[in-house]
């Protein structure tokens, strides 16, 4: 049988060149600006490799009647440690083309990075498109 080469969007990728960089980033930060204003503090994009990962920030909510024996921590102490602690929103994989990556969402439930299909119902998208596509959990 002979082997056959198959492109594969979840796997390999390219180095992110650091001159498209700060371009990902400051296109991230005004889609978001632009669509998600107040559902968040802060968005932060860090890059790794072929990857590109986008976190945001959000505001926690924190009853009055909040139990500070019961979390070893007071009120105050606690927002702030939530308020500090990313949510994981997608990790795209880099192909050579600005406009063109694969996603994966943070999945809480196994603790990684799984592969799935941008909105538009293609495995291929903008970061601006996988951004779209992650806020889902900026809208709870």
């Amino acid at each position: 049988m002979r082997k056959m080469w198959v492109y594969d969007l979840q796997s390999g990728g390219k180095v992110i060149p650091e001159a498209i960089k700060p371009r990902i980033i400051e296109r991230i930060l005004a889609y978001a600006e632009k669509n998600y204003a107040g559902k968040y503090n802060r968005i932060e994009v860090r890059f790794r490799g072929q990857f590109c990962y986008i976190d945001a920030f959000t505001e926690p909510y924190v009853p009055k009647n909040f139990n500070s024996k019961l979390f070893g921590e007071s009120r105050k102490e606690h927002i702030e440690r939530l308020r500090n602690t990313p949510t994981h929103l997608c990790r795209l994989r880099f192909f050579g083309d600005e406009n063109r990556w694969s996603m994966a969402f943070y999945t809480y439930s196994h603790e990684r990075y799984e592969p799935c299909i941008f909105n538009t119902g293609k495995w291929q998208g903008t970061p601006e498109e996988a951004f779209d596509t992650s806020a889902v959990y900026l809208t709870g």
